[in-house]
């Protein structure tokens, strides 16, 4: 079970004193050639998605009018999930260890083909690697409709006050609305400051949308259409919750004012899944969440190896390690949930 508790200033003086053992993990994976880039990898993997992409869009419109398209939408769901998923591997540079063809791959998977935009989720996504499962600095466990801690629970008020009663039960019927919020929060962000380059990304925002509706709205009555982009959109934000959902949610929290040592912040916040290939196909690499965080930049087909040199060094440490199946920890990751929202239901 995961150890679902608060990371304190208490928890963590003995952790203080151990700053340096990241440095002999990290010896230890350089020497094993884990952090070298795997260009043939990459190559096979993105060509597959790229296929499955083109053949998504070539089933769409040789089937035309048809309520056969929603199995296409269901493809498009699995595809998109993929394509989010190789956006991140560019985001970590895992894929180019340059910035700008990084930047250039991560721009046209993410705003042109998703509808996201780069920029803002990786300024987020830098956030949160940060500081993994913080209260105060991870924008994933920020309060927003759902809560983390029994903290935020008690603060909580309006919409989120009511969703958090109810959180672990409402969890996976919220996810089916992911993609869109992503798509939302991505034109939000333009004018702030976390986009770079809002002139480009708000382009390629625009260009996305209008060859999807116009694609879906031409090809499709409007009764098929929204059929379709129900199914499509709700099965993209089930699946990518699916994916990131089981690698920290249920894990301590750090409370602000704790300070522990890189490889502790790291490890103790997150969760491994194991599963075997279809697993490690399916959550790209991110079941591996534990190896993900402590070398962002780590090609995902080294993350197996890297698992076992680095689950045997916390044993050495004495740094608890945590991992279970995908199920399992969905169950974890629900409980907490459940947990966290006890105080809305007693009140």
């Amino acid at each position: 079970m995961a150890p679902s508790i608060t990371l304190t200033e208490k928890s963590s003086t003995r952790e203080r004193e151990k700053g340096s053992d990241f440095s002999e993990l990290s010896r230890r994976i350089t020497e094993a050639g884990l952090l070298r880039r795997r260009p043939l990898y990459y190559t096979v993997r993105f060509g597959a998605v790229a296929l499955a992409l083109a053949g998504s869009v070539a089933a769409f419109f040789a089937l035309g009018d048809s309520w056969g398209q929603l199995f296409v939408a269901l493809a498009l769901a699995v595809v998109f999930g993929q394509l989010g998923l190789a956006a991140h591997d560019l985001a970590h540079r895992q894929v180019f260890s340059r910035r700008r063809p990084s930047e250039i791959g991560g721009l046209f998977t993410a705003d042109l083909l998703l509808g996201m935009s780069y920029g803002w989720w990786m300024n987020k996504h830098t956030r949160h690697h940060a500081n993994p499962n913080h209260e105060e600095k991870d924008p994933d466990v920020a309060p927003d409709l759902l809560v983390w801690s029994k903290r935020q629970a008690r603060e909580a008020v309006g919409i989120p006050r009511f969703i958090g009663k109810h959180q672990a039960a409402l969890f996976f019927p919220l996810l089916t609305l992911e993609g869109l919020n992503l798509s939302f929060n991505s034109f939000k962000a333009l004018r702030g400051t976390a986009v770079k380059r809002p002139v480009l990304e708000g382009t390629l925002l625009v260009a996305h949308f209008a060859l999807y509706f116009g694609g879906l709205f031409t090809v499709l009555s409007p009764g098929k259409a929204l059929a379709f982009i129900a199914v499509h959109q709700g099965l993209f934000g089930i699946y990518l919750g699916s994916v990131f959902a089981p690698n920290h949610k249920g894990m301590p929290m750090i409370e602000e004012g704790t300070r522990l040592d890189f490889l502790r912040r790291q490890v103790l916040t997150s969760r491994n899944v194991r599963g075997g290939a279809l697993v490690d196909a399916f959550m790209g690499g991110l079941n591996y969440q534990i190896e993900h965080h402590l070398f962002p930049s780590m090609p995902t087909p080294a993350l197996g190896r890297a698992q076992a040199i680095t689950e045997r060094y916390c044993a050495e440490l004495g740094v608890p390690y945590h991992q279970t199946g995908l199920l399992a920890s969905h169950r974890e990751a629900l409980r907490h949930m459940r947990g966290v929202g006890e105080p809305l239901r007693r009140a």
